[in-house]
């Protein structure tokens, strides 16, 4: 996590992303912290700095995906910054089908048998992420890996490994709260 550990961290924390107290997540669980990533992703500065990041974790994880994804709505903006940082087009996954336009799941181009790397914003459980690789596999993608900004370390990583894909996380819960990597 050498790039995320500097720039990254102090940036979320400036723009107001990254906040401490007692808050409730989606998941009902409680948290010491919560990070906005829409606070974050919708401002270009911040936005900037999270592609290049994930720009660079994926030079140096070896990750060269035909297709970025991003889940509808948190993950998109970062899709589209990390896809003007590489050049590599993206797809939006919804979470269900719209009753009116199209109705599909997946919009943008994706070919059967494109490797498809997924951006995450934040993940806990990893259950949104794991539903959008549903939809991805069942159109012919090859899913084998996840980028977030955060991984809160609450099963996520784990979930994701049961089903052959590996989790790339900017900076983890332990790093936020102090605590290690």
């Amino acid at each position: 996590m050498s790039h995320g550990e500097g720039r990254l961290p102090r940036a979320l924390k400036e723009c107001g992303a990254l906040q401490f107290g007692d808050f409730v997540l989606a998941s009902g669980a409680g948290s010491e912290y919560y990070i906005d990533i829409k606070k974050a992703s919708t401002d270009p500065a911040v936005l900037r700095i999270i592609a290049e990041n994930m720009a660079v974790r994926m030079e140096e994880d070896g990750i060269r995906p035909d297709r970025l994804a991003g889940v509808v709505l948190g993950s998109v903006p970062l899709a589209a910054a990390l896809s003007l940082e590489t050049g590599i087009p993206y797809v939006m996954v919804r979470k269900e089908k719209k009753d009116h336009g199209t109705g599909k799941l997946i919009e943008g181009d994706l070919r059967e048998g494109e490797t498809v790397l997924v951006i995450e914003d934040v993940v806990t459980s990893a259950g949104s992420s794991i539903s959008a690789i549903g939809t991805l596999r069942k159109a012919g993608a090859n899913v084998t890996d996840i980028i977030s900004v955060i991984d809160r370390e609450a099963g996520g990583r784990e979930a994701l490994a049961d089903i052959g894909v590996i989790l790339h996380p900017l900076i983890t819960a332990s790093f936020i709260l102090g605590r290690g990597r």
